[in-house]
């Protein structure tokens, strides 16, 4: 996992990562997962007209890594703003529980073997906004974080039945840490932004407000724990009665099912165990599948991420849970 940080305005920071790469003989070109086909083109340039409206700053970003790497703008635009819109091979489980004791975010994010040199953890510390700790598997969208006020998100891709111009997944995400404080607060941006693509996003914040967005380009669904539960969990499905209509059964979604169903019934069953210790177990896979992919078959827990929102702590595998250590990282600065 590659570590960078970045400090400054907008498009210093894109900028400097754009000339870096560059130096490295790295040319963001072409997008490894998907084709840029004129669709996608088309798509991103109505994409860009919403973050005019919403995040200009975030453009100004991607202008500086376009310019930094001497690539047309317009390449890095379609492949950013088009990334979980059509398609993806992202799978990922979240979870988060509050006790009083312990408030915790927890997330495995699964991905493709064949790139897991390419993945980022991200320390931002930009003018204009909050700075967090992220983690991504591409650029500039995160897929979790949480931010100096212990804010946490995280997201689960779901593959889209629909879309239409907006913010996607990860553009979503990154604006919630970049601009907002507390999960009331992350909650009412989403039904504010223009969502363009379909997933689930875990928030969680430092006074125990937890709850899972199930949302596309139509509707949005808030779940929050159940009577007498302590927690929320999701993998890579809608799983409320709303939004169980734009599923996609027939789409390899790496055993979605079975890791919400087996984070789900860990929860319940040692709800007076919660502790750090005991989300790197379920992440890890102890109470069930969770990690245990076929990495011959190019799939695998690529990174695990605990968020401690109690003791302001932050703890990380880069790699598989079950194979590898948590490790603290420390150089988050938490109000």
């Amino acid at each position: 996992m590659y570590h960078g940080r970045f400090t400054g305005t907008h498009y210093e920071v894109g900028y400097k990562w754009g000339r870096m790469l560059l130096k490295n003989g790295k040319h963001l070109n072409h997008c490894p997962t998907f084709a840029l086909t004129e669709d996608k083109y088309a798509f991103a340039r109505e994409c860009v007209k919403e973050y005019q409206t919403y995040f200009p700053k975030v453009l100004d970003e991607i202008q500086g890594i376009a310019d930094g790497n001497e690539v047309p703008l317009q390449i890095i635009q379609t492949l950013l703003f088009c990334m979980y819109c059509f398609e993806f091979d992202n799978k990922c489980t979240c979870f988060a529980f509050s006790s009083g004791e312990e408030i915790v975010f927890a997330r495995n994010s699964d991905f493709l073997v064949s790139l897991e040199k390419l993945y980022m953890n991200c320390l931002y510390r930009l003018q204009n906004g909050y700075s967090f700790n992220g983690n991504t598997t591409a650029f500039v969208q995160m897929e979790d974080g949480v931010n100096q006020h212990g804010l946490a998100v995280g997201l689960t891709f779901v593959y889209p039945k629909l879309r239409k111009p907006g913010f996607n997944a990860g553009m979503l995400l990154r604006y919630l840490l970049e601009k907002c404080k507390t999960t009331a607060e992350a909650i009412e941006q989403l039904h504010r932004l223009p969502i363009a693509s379909a997933q689930t996003l875990t928030i969680a914040d430092k006074s125990g407000e937890i709850a899972v967005a199930e949302c596309n380009p139509r509707e949005i669904e808030i779940i929050r724990p159940c009577v007498g539960e302590k927690f929320v969990a999701t993998a890579n499905n809608f799983n409320s009665e709303k939004m169980r209509s734009y599923r996609n059964p027939e789409i390899d979604d790496w055993r979605s099912e079975d890791r919400y169903l087996n984070a789900c019934a860990a929860l319940r069953q040692h709800k007076s165990g919660y502790s750090v210790a005991f989300a790197q177990e379920v992440l890890s896979g102890k109470y069930g599948f969770m990690c245990q992919y076929d990495r011959k078959q190019n799939a695998d827990t690529v990174w695990s991420v605990v968020y401690d929102l109690k003791r302001k702590q932050i703890w990380r595998v880069e790699g598989n849970p079950a194979r590898k250590c948590f490790k603290e990282d420390n150089r988050m600065k938490f109000n």
